[in-house]
């Protein structure tokens, strides 16, 4: 099937990412209740046979230099307040499988990929988290079909806060958050570029 933004890879130019509601009926709406923070922006999805795991993984392989120095002075920040170093988006650890890290079908619930645990997997939606003493964040990728339009992907963030420290990172990070969260999801629309 053909879609009127599939040239993008030989373009360059990434599609336009879309702000949206979190999407109803997903496992990653059941976490809102009580949730501090959240986003979600819709991309059209160019590779509707790939699964959500997979687009994750495809995007976070080739993670931009400017996102990696984000990353690493948020690291090096938050130590100073006693706050995990996460390391890179990049980070690879083996799956409990012992196979392929670039392959979706490698990983179950509860392995880890790049700063983040698999809380929720099937190949339409996966549920990436990462828990800490000041906030609890879980990103979720979600292959979306309704009706006859073309398929799409969405990337929300959902994010519950513990205490003032959590407040206070929040609310640093979040206008770096848009930009990443908004540029991920292009990037993966866009076959993975940076």
């Amino acid at each position: 099937m053909s879609h009127p933004a599939s040239t993008t890879a030989h373009t360059g130019v990434l599609p336009t990412a879309r702000a949206v509601a979190v999407p109803p009926g997903t496992a990653i709406h059941a976490t809102l209740p009580g949730s501090d923070f959240h986003d979600a922006y819709e991309v059209p999805d160019h590779h509707p046979d790939r699964s959500a795991l997979q687009a994750w993984l495809d995007v976070a392989a080739q993670t931009p230099s400017w996102v990696r120095t984000l990353m690493l002075v948020r690291n090096k920040a938050v130590r100073l307040v006693g706050l995990k170093d996460l390391g890179q988006l990049d980070d690879g650890y083996p799956p409990a499988s012992g196979r392929s890290l670039r392959d979706a079908a490698s990983y179950a619930v509860g392995d880890r990929v790049g700063i983040f645990r698999i809380r929720h997997l099937t190949d339409r939606e996966v549920i990436l988290g990462q828990d800490d003493r000041h906030l609890d964040v879980q990103v979720s990728i979600l292959k979306r079909v309704e009706g006859t339009a073309a398929p799409t992907l969405v990337l929300t963030t959902v994010v519950h806060i513990h205490n003032a420290l959590g407040h206070a990172y929040m609310a640093v990070i979040t206008p770096f958050h848009r930009v990443i969260a908004r540029t991920t999801a292009q990037r993966m629309a866009g076959h993975g570029q940076r």
